[in-house]
């Protein structure tokens, strides 16, 4: 007997069973898995979109404490006189030490201190220096330093901050390691502290070669400006034609609260450090490609920031525009693709007493971009516009010795054997 159900037997079809095939099943499970890596990878998407905002927030305040130079509080009461704080930018040692050491000699150490960046790891001793008053003196806070780059600035900087912990130091006098003094102490003591005002070379740079517009508008090009090329009374032009002008940058002298200015800025000098870049020299082997090179804005920092930094914050109306060191920089037109400008260095023989005097002599400057002259001027007083000289070797060091320029000093002394 066969069993039928009682549906069949109705004449009615039975219940279709909706069994999920192992296909269907896979592509159900597909599905969930794809829907479920997109949101997956949303969500690592706006979790390394948070990441890379809060990275760059990070970055941007590291890049901002790292071009900070920090300072301590101190007291703006002292005891004693005022002081000049001499501060010596320098590759390593004090060439001129020899010569230092007799101004110093001849001065009031109550009134002048001593601050040095040099190399990093070197040490100003008796193994490394003649002079006792340079022992020591290297700020402990310094960087390694290149010509014609952020660097420059930026180790000054340091300098200033070193200098600024002693509240009795009330003018800040930058050197290189081949300036000389053209007086003795008391002469440019005197000079500098009577003044209520910093000298500092600035004008208005209208040239389109070293602003980059990039720098607005944090630097406006309004504010642009630019270390002072000028012309003394007695230019000479040449037969060579070879023309001689004084060009200073960045070798000023700043008072107190200008030297603060310097010191604290973060803002301008982050500017700089990124977009003020000194254009590769000219190369023979790169052919057609020095046009497109030579087209870029060839902008040296330490040329511009002080003055511009000074300028952004009104402080023009406070300076004496025109520098107390003196350079006599020429230009060869037949060594202009190689050479181009460069520093003349003094040696033995042309750093006569003849050729000193010349320097002292001089009591105006004429800017030849503004068309203008400037009369050097120490509260309404008619004085001599240098204090200090470079690029002087030793041979033309020891001249000045001889000369006594910079005060008496006996000859023995200087007979000792040589670090």
């Amino acid at each position: 007997m066969v069993a039928v159900s009682t549906a069949s037997a109705r004449g009615v079809p039975p219940k279709r069973r909706h069994v999920i095939t192992s296909t269907t099943g896979s592509r159900f499970f597909s599905w969930k898995l794809l829907i479920l890596l997109c949101v997956s990878l949303s969500c690592v998407l706006v979790l390394a979109s948070l990441f890379s905002l809060h990275s760059s927030y990070l970055s941007n305040a590291d890049s901002s404490n790292h071009f900070k130079v920090t300072r301590s509080t101190v007291s703006r009461t002292f005891h004693g006189p005022p002081k000049i704080a001499f501060l010596f930018l320098v590759r390593q040692n004090i060439p001129l030490d020899f010569l230092w050491h007799v101004f110093f000699k001849n001065g009031n150490v109550a009134k002048f201190s001593i601050y040095v960046h040099s190399a990093p790891g070197f040490v100003l001793d008796e193994s490394t220096t003649r002079s006792s008053f340079f022992y020591g003196t290297q700020i402990s806070n310094v960087i390694q330093v290149s010509w014609g780059e952020s660097s420059m600035i930026q180790a000054e900087r340091l300098l200033l901050a070193a200098a600024l912990d002693d509240p009795a130091n009330q003018r800040f006098v930058l050197l290189s390691d081949s300036c000389v003094p053209l007086y003795n102490f008391s002469y440019v003591y005197n000079y500098v502290m009577v003044s209520q005002r910093s000298f500092v070379d600035s004008f208005l740079d209208v040239k389109d070669g070293r602003y980059n517009p990039k720098m607005s508008p944090k630097i406006p090009r309004e504010k642009w400006r630019k270390g002072s090329q000028n012309l003394p009374p007695r230019c000479s032009y040449q037969l060579s034609l070879v023309v001689e002008f004084i060009l200073n940058f960045q070798w000023f002298t700043v008072v107190r609260s200008h030297a603060e200015v310097i010191v604290d800025d973060d803002v301008i000098f982050p500017v700089f450090n990124k977009h003020c870049k000194r254009r590769p020299p000219v190369d023979n082997r790169k052919g057609k490609l020095n046009l497109k090179i030579q087209k870029q804005h060839n902008c040296i920092p330490d040329e511009h920031y002080v003055q511009t930094l000074l300028a952004m914050h009104g402080l023009e109306g406070q300076l004496e525009r025109r520098t107390l060191t003196y350079t006599l920089w020429n230009q060869s037109t037949t060594k202009m693709e190689n050479k181009g400008w460069h520093p003349i260095t003094y040696s033995y023989a042309n750093a006569s007493p003849q050729r000193i005097k010349e320097m002292k002599g001089i009591n105006h400057v004429y800017y030849e971009t503004e068309f203008r002259t400037e009369w050097c001027r120490v509260n309404s007083t008619s004085v001599p516009c240098f204090l200090f000289a470079r690029k002087f070797s030793k041979g033309a060091a020891m001249r000045l010795l001889s000369d006594e320029v910079v005060g008496h000093f006996q000859v023995s002394a200087m007979l000792d054997t040589p670090p």
